[in-house]
């Protein structure tokens, strides 16, 4: 073997060994896009409305989803983490990958080092509503409640780490109000146990609460983002900006990953097929039907993805520690 084929047959085997030489066909087989919570939910929902969307310009490839839920969706992101770095397998997760380091202190994974950032998806808004008795009418009313009743107050939540847990502890370290966290099993049935007056308050996506807003089976008292809702049952409602806490914004946003190692080209042609998804009308369409924003800004490529879930760590970390609450 001459010198010029030993380097060739070199190179390959390590880069080989180190995920880095890629397949020129990819992607020729499905692709699993791994999401860490039940079918159905709001995260599940947004991954397959995408799965839908990427399947063309990835070669029309079949795009299937694996449910990996539980324990605030670490179970599948350790999966996703130990998934081949081949490019079958991606995740799809949402503001859980910046405070499951925190709220969960012995993890298998490290969020930073052992996965690739493909982009974000979308942000989804929250709304804080109450139970249909409940005294308070607009949010300035709410919040002298709230200061007078302080932990009488029962703030439901889907669980530890959910969402609403999440929108809860800001609030209350917002306020500056402690009230009573009454967490639950998902969020169907804390809204359940709101509209039935069983709990004071919640905080929760639009994906779970439009539909009770609407119906006029909850009170809605304002919008966790910084500037108000274009859709029309949540239009009037203010931002908690608006009504004096400064900096508030909480959005539930979703990002999609590659295990560590996959190879650069290989990433380049999912964050490539994503852009595209990411502007297709069919999946804008579906994303405004869950008042989700579909993301158009520098946190669609790797570098400001990965900068901007340094930040959230960053942001929640000090909440998160401050409540005392963990999750293990």
């Amino acid at each position: 073997m001459n010198k010029m084929l030993q380097w060739t047959a070199l190179a390959l085997a390590a880069a080989t060994a180190t995920g880095a030489y890629a397949d020129a066909s990819y992607p020729n087989k499905p692709i699993t896009i791994v999401v860490p919570f039940t079918a159905g939910g709001p995260t599940d929902r947004v991954a397959r409305d995408l799965a839908e969307a990427l399947r063309k310009p990835l070669n029309g490839v079949t795009v299937v989803i694996d449910n990996a839920d539980g324990a605030g969706s670490t179970i599948g992101m350790a999966k996703a983490a130990r998934a081949k770095a081949d490019g079958y397998t991606l995740l799809l997760n949402h503001i859980g990958v910046a405070t499951a380091p925190i709220l969960y202190r012995k993890l298998s994974f490290d969020v930073t080092k052992d996965f690739e950032y493909l982009g974000i998806i979308n942000d989804v808004p929250m709304t804080l509503i109450g139970k249909p008795t409940l005294a308070p009418n607009n949010y300035k009313e709410l919040a002298a409640y709230l200061n007078k009743e302080k932990d009488k107050v029962n703030l439901a939540n889907a669980g530890i780490g959910s969402a609403s847990h999440l929108c809860g502890l800001l609030l209350q370290s917002t306020l500056k109000i402690p009230m009573t966290a009454v967490p639950y099993k998902g969020a169907a049935p804390a809204i359940a146990d709101l509209m039935g007056n069983q709990v004071d308050v919640l905080c929760d996506q639009t994906t779970n609460t439009t539909g009770q807003i609407e119906g006029k089976k909850v009170k809605a008292y304002a919008v966790t983002t910084n500037k108000r809702l274009t859709t029309p049952s949540l239009k009037d409602l203010p931002t908690l900006q608006e009504e004096g806490l400064n900096g508030f914004e909480v959005t539930i946003w979703h990002g999609l990953y590659a295990p560590k190692g996959t190879p650069a080209d290989i990433l380049k042609k999912v964050n490539d097929a994503l852009k595209v998804a990411l502007k297709d009308p069919e999946f804008i369409k579906k994303s405004e039907n869950l008042s989700a924003v579909v993301a158009t800004d520098q946190r669609i490529t790797p570098e400001g993805h990965k900068a901007f879930v340094q930040a959230e760590i960053a942001k929640w970390t000090p909440i998160i520690k401050a409540a005392g609450t963990f999750a293990d």
